[in-house]
């Protein structure tokens, strides 16, 4: 059998594709070397980054037998193994070395043992040259030994494939959340342009609301979270020969489980000997529950990483295999704590729901103004509000509110259903539910309105001139409520509409073409007892009175005789033209006044698409003005909110 240079390719060159994976693998090297400081150093201006560690070093010949040589086994040199200090190697393949290629061109070397110090440099373009002549590839020894360490060994990567613009603070959360040794309680200090690593840099225990940690040796995890955290110890025990440590937490919210660089941290991470093995194995537990949105944690599993055992991991030392029964065996013990944590988590999300909402002043009126039974209803109800996912503090709110019109609704289901048996004498009875449903009645509309008002400046404010009219032309027929607030909803009137749908066709054809490029669309509609035809002009034409007339009347002499010829010809209509600027003749001294008249005694109206809005805004704003009392539900809503939003400010 045969090897050739090209396998570099596929065991190192391309195997990794950024900063903290490939320096991940120095670290472990410095951790295999019983080095107990590690700085990295990362020169943006001299585009290298270095790491430097106070290791046992390699002589010219540890160079050549081991680091040189691609699969060298650590674990299996007795002459290395165990390490001085007691530590169980990280590294097993022997090819970690090559990762640094990923990221680098030029990999420089300087290490001292034994005070004798040795430099070389490793490049790339070496490498490819000596696999396309199927030569043996040697390195570049280096006289310069500036680099290097009293006692340890220091790696330069230089001519790096990507900018380091950023890459400091991410490599900060990135290493932290590769190792569990770094800290004082391992002996392993990790520096980043002298700053240090600590299991705070990995930023996720002050998310937490709530951790289950796996023996006592777990119970330091506890002290990262905030003081109020609940934290439950959980036996780690999966058989005789295998053992966890490490912990599973929920978060407060889901949008917590995400960094700054979009990165997703609702993820278990499986260690082993203290670094990252797997990133990942709650994706293959295929749990739906909602709690899993929530979840995170690292679980130690040294069993997984045996050396009288085949090697568990890929190439890429990032994930394993995963049909090898050590990680069978791991996956189901997670599946029955997950199991655990999903019903421990109903529990206490349920109560913390319950607790967050009474501490609402108006929220807790409210309850206290419950019957018994209701006020049980009740906290199961606020409770399972709780465990919904929100993306904003404001949704929250949101939901709250909403969630007491949802109880107060059922509750007057109930009490429907109890009219039944109510005597038809008990007429304080009866009025009660009248008062209630008023009461629901006039919340909902309040959040309908609210929803509208909201809709209507956002056109208002955030979309520009004709972005807007855009909107409303292709909204304002199945939202009348934009051009009158008594329009709530068409109603059904499918003969009178597919003839009104005829005659426009046949008033389309006898259009002449500047006047069919001037409109948009006309359509007839039903509402509220009243038949409603409403054209819209293209927002950019100006068109005159007379203009409009000529098209009113055909519109209005074709419904007429629809109405007539079904006996409805009392019924009221009205005719409204939407355009986007002033009509040519409004100009002209007294043309506003003279052309409403003119129009108003065909039934008809022209509205422009800012007017339009303004009126409605105008006009729901005035229902909410003067309908602030009304309703005791309708207030608690108001109250709720405004309530929330003070706290959430606070």
């Amino acid at each position: 059998m045969e090897l050739d240079l090209n396998v570099l390719n596929h065991l190192g060159l391309n195997l990794y594709s950024n900063v903290a994976a490939v320096v991940s693998e120095v670290v472990a090297n410095s951790w295999d070397a019983d080095a107990t400081t590690v700085d990295i150093h990362i020169d943006v201006a001299a585009d290298c980054v270095r790491i430097i560690d106070n290791g046992i070093g390699m002589t010219r010949d540890d160079i050549n037998k081991r680091y040189l040589t691609v699969g060298y086994e650590r674990r299996k040199d007795p002459t290395v193994a165990p390490s001085a200090l007691g530590r169980q190697p990280m590294g097993r393949k022997g090819i970690g070395k090559l990762s640094l290629f990923s990221i680098a061109s030029v990999v420089d070397i300087y290490t001292t043992k034994f005070g004798l110090s040795n430099a070389l440099r490793l490049a790339i373009a070496d490498i490819e040259a000596a696999m396309r002549s199927g030569a043996r590839y040697h390195p570049i020894p280096l006289n310069d030994h500036k680099f290097a360490p009293t006692q340890g060994t220091a790696i330069v990567l230089s001519q790096l494939k990507s900018r380091l613009t950023n890459t400091q603070s991410s490599l900060r959360w990135r290493l932290a959340r590769r190792f569990s040794i770094i800290g004082p309680a391992s002996n392993f200090t990790v520096r980043i342009n002298n700053s240090e690593l600590s299991p705070a840099d990995r930023d996720y225990f002050h998310k937490l609301q709530n951790i289950w940690y796996y023996g006592d040796v777990s119970r330091k995890y506890v002290d990262y979270c905030e003081p109020d955290i609940h934290a439950e110890k959980r036996d780690g025990t999966i058989d005789q020969a295998s053992q966890v440590s490490g912990w599973l937490g929920t978060a407060f919210e889901p949008r917590q489980l995400r960094d700054v660089d979009g990165e997703s941290l609702n993820a278990i991470t499986i260690l082993v000997h203290g670094k990252l093995a797997q990133e990942d194995i709650l994706e293959s537990i295929n749990d739906g529950g909602l709690y899993t949105k929530y979840l995170i944690g690292e679980v130690q599993a040294d069993f997984l990483d045996q050396t009288d055992k085949p090697d568990i991991a890929t190439s890429n030392r990032q994930q394993i295999i995963e049909d090898d029964p050590r990680y069978l065996a791991l996956r189901a013990f997670l599946r029955r704590e997950l199991r655990h944590i999903a019903n421990r988590w109903d529990e206490l999300r349920n109560a913390e729901g319950v607790q967050r909402a009474l501490e609402i002043p108006a929220i807790n009126a409210w309850y206290k103004s419950l019957t018994r039974d209701d006020e049980a209803r009740a906290k199961t109800w606020l409770g399972r509000v709780n465990r919904i996912p929100v993306e904003r503090p404001e949704d929250r709110r949101r939901l709250l509110s909403h969630a007491v019109l949802a109880f107060e609704s059922c509750r007057l289901k109930n009490n429907l259903d109890a009219l039944n048996r109510i005597s038809v004498e008990d007429i304080e009875a009866i009025s009660d539910v009248f008062l209630q449903l008023d009461d629901i009645e006039a919340a909902l509309y309040y959040q309908i309105i609210h929803e509208r008002i909201s809709v209507i400046k956002t056109l208002e404010t955030k979309v520009d001139e004709n972005a807007r009219e855009a909107v409303v032309q292709s909204h304002v027929f199945n939202h009348l409520w934009l051009l009158d607030p008594s329009w709530e909803r068409a109603t059904e009137s499918g003969y009178i509409e597919r003839q009104m749908n005829r005659a426009f066709e046949d008033i389309e054809a006898s259009l002449t073409d500047e006047e069919r490029q001037a409109r948009f669309d006309i359509k007839y509609r039903l509402t509220t007892g009243k038949h409603v035809i409403v054209e819209l002009k293209r927002a950019n034409r100006i068109v005159s009175t007379n203009e409009i007339d000529q098209q009113v009347r055909k519109y209005r002499s074709a419904l007429l005789k629809l109405l007539a010829a079904a006996g409805r010809d009392n019924e009221p209509y009205e005719i409204v033209v939407i355009v986007g600027r002033e009509l040519r003749d409004w100009a002209e001294p007294g043309g506003r006044s003279i052309s409403e008249q003119q129009l108003n005694a065909l039934g008809a109206r022209v509205v422009l698409y800012q007017q339009l809005l303004d009126n409605a805004y105008a006009a729901y704003s005035a229902y909410l003005e003067q309908n602030s009392v009304a309703g005791t539900l309708f207030q608690l809503v108001q109250t709720i909110e405004e309530q929330v939003s003070a706290m959430e400010q606070s």
